[in-house]
Formats: structure tokens, C-alpha cells, sequence
């Protein structure tokens, strides 16, 4: 925490108000990682302490952040960092290789796995027969302990005979038995959490959400995964580079 506040300079005499020059250092340093997701950001009290601040000026610093959903806070206990993901749209990856590479560790908690009959969906975007069977996946995928999103994957089975054989990381499995997702289709819909959803991601019911449906192919372009991903729309930043 100390080596954070090291790095902050605010300039007295400068145009630009005390509080936005502190809550843009704030912004930076945590976007360099300099706080982890869920650390305590320091108290206001300290931060007039350490950088010769009024007390209003750090209140409203926070705030600006509180306003950007990059802290929480917690009545009684402080003000925190929010866990945050920059997702590109253009990028296919797996959810744990996105994770590690944000600095964030991975982990799943697995809800259901299973097989089943294929739904009429399913069998229509998977290109299943009604006589086929599915491997649904239910999990729970978390950064540093937080809840991000739950997850419904749903794979043909004879791709994915025995589910309990899946780990953490979906596409490490496909990629380890040669059955590697290689593009995908992804549509972003706005969704409210129903009364099941919120207590899975410790919200309340009604919460809006953002729902992932993607539908990954293999090189062949034979359908193999289909998977409905709610997050949490106050974790998540969707990215599309656009270009003319």
C-alpha cells in the first residue's frame, strides 16, 4: 500500500483540481496492478495523511472512482478494490487464460456435469440429432475468489463422454484430446438475474447482467461447444477495436 501512495505526486499549484489529479494517479496505479482485486484501498484518513490533503479532496477522489465501479465500498469495513476484466471481442480465449493473464488466479466450482437429451437449441446449433446425447457443464468461474460469471456449457458427447474428466479450464481439455476450439461465434445480451442466478453471484434478483452465448467450431468448422456465460455487469469490460 505504501509503495502505491510512493508513486502518487499531486500538484498544488496545477490547473487541474486536486481531487481529479488524485483519483487519475489512483486510476493508473490500479490499472498497473499496484492493488490487487478485493485489496483495501488506503482509508481517507490516510490518504490526507500521507499526501497533505484535505479530507474533502480525498472524499472526492473516491467517489470519482466509486462513480468508474473501480472500488466498493463496505459499510464498516472500507473501501476495496473491484475485481475488473477488459475482455476483447475479437480475441478467442479461455476464460483461465484471460485470468492468468490479467494477473488474476483462476478457479472453478463446478454446480453440475452431466449427460442429457439435447434440447431443440441445442440440437440446432450443435447440428445434433434427437437421438444424440450432451455434455452439460454448470460452474461457477472466479477471479481471486470473487464470483465473475456462471457458466452453462453444453458439448455433444461423443466429444465428451465422461464430464467429470473436464478441469478447471474447458479448452485445455478439448485442447489436450485434439479437439481445439479454433474460431467461435459470441452474441452480448442484456439479461436480469433471476432469483437463482442472483444467489449464485451474490446479487440481488433483478441485477442486470450481460449473458455471452457462444458457439465454438473446430477446424473442421463442426460445432462443439455451446456456452451460455452470465457475468456480472459491474465486473466486466467488453472491448471491440474498431477500425476504417
Amino acid at each position: 500500500m505504501s509503495d502505491a501512495l510512493s508513486h502518487i505526486t499531486l500538484d498544488q499549484n496545477g490547473s487541474t483540481p486536486l481531487y481529479l489529479q488524485l483519483a487519475q494517479q489512483l486510476e493508473s496505479a490500479i490499472h498497473a496492478g499496484l492493488w490487487r482485486a478485493e485489496d483495501a484501498l488506503p482509508s481517507e484518513r490516510m490518504l490526507c495523511e500521507r499526501l497533505s490533503i484535505s479530507r474533502v479532496t480525498a472524499r472526492k477522489a473516491l467517489d470519482v472512482l466509486l462513480a468508474q465501479k473501480l472500488i466498493n465500498r463496505t459499510h464498516g469495513s472500507g473501501t476495496f478494490i473491484t475485481p475488473r476484466l477488459a475482455m476483447p471481442l475479437s480475441r478467442l480465449s479461455s476464460f483461465s487464460d484471460m485470468l492468468r493473464g490479467k494477473g488474476f488466479t483462476p478457479s472453478s466450482q463446478w454446480l453440475s456435469r452431466g449427460l442429457a437429451e439435447p434440447t431443440p437449441e441445442e440440437s440446432l446449433r450443435l447440428g445434433l440429432s434427437p437421438r444424440d446425447q450432451v455434455a452439460r457443464l454448470k460452474r461457477l468461474r472466479r477471479a481471486d475468489g470473487v464470483v465473475m460469471a456462471i457458466e452453462h456449457s453444453t458439448l455433444p458427447a461423443r466429444f465428451v463422454p465422461d464430464p467429470t474428466a473436464v478441469g478447471d479450464s474447458l479448452y485445455a481439455w478439448l485442447d489436450a484430446a485434439g479437439l481445439s476450439v479454433v474460431r467461435a461465434l459470441q452474441h452480448v445480451q442484456a439479461v436480469n438475474a433471476t432469483p437463482d442466478m442472483a444467489a449464485l453471484a451474490g446479487l440481488e434478483p433483478g441485477t442486470a447482467m450481460l449473458r455471452l452465448t457462444r458457439i465454438g467450431y473446430q477446424v473442421d468448422n463442426t460445432p462443439i461447444e455451446l456456452t451460455d456465460t452470465y457475468c456480472r455487469n459491474d465486473y466486466y469490460d467488453f472491448i471491440a477495436e474498431l477500425r476504417r
